[in-house]
């Protein structure tokens, strides 16, 4: 786990992350705009939303650019076991450019 959004872009993890969990909001850099920053950076990483705050807007920003999920909180334990399911499947296919 990393406290901040700008740790983990900083690590020397990013390269072997197979699947992104993250908040929308975020003090810094929040959840949003970490999936910018990734995607312009050649990263396509599978991602999980979570956030306390859901709005349609935001779901479809961030589903429109490849998150295999938004959470709501509180989530089940189902909900987002069968995210992290699709998101690490999708990882182990190639990328189609």
């Amino acid at each position: 786990t990393f406290a901040s959004a700008e740790e983990f872009l900083e690590s020397d993890r990013l390269r072997e992350t197979s699947c992104l969990i993250t908040d929308v909001q975020m003090p810094g850099i929040d959840g949003v705009e970490l999936q910018k920053r990734l995607l312009a950076d050649g990263h396509r990483l599978p991602i999980i939303f979570i956030t306390a705050f859901p709005e349609q807007r935001i779901r479809d920003h961030v589903l429109a650019r490849g998150a295999f999920g938004l959470l709501s909180k509180p989530f089940s334990e189902e909900s987002l076991i069968g995210c992290l399911d699709r998101a690490l499947h999708a990882a182990d296919r190639p990328m189609q450019q």
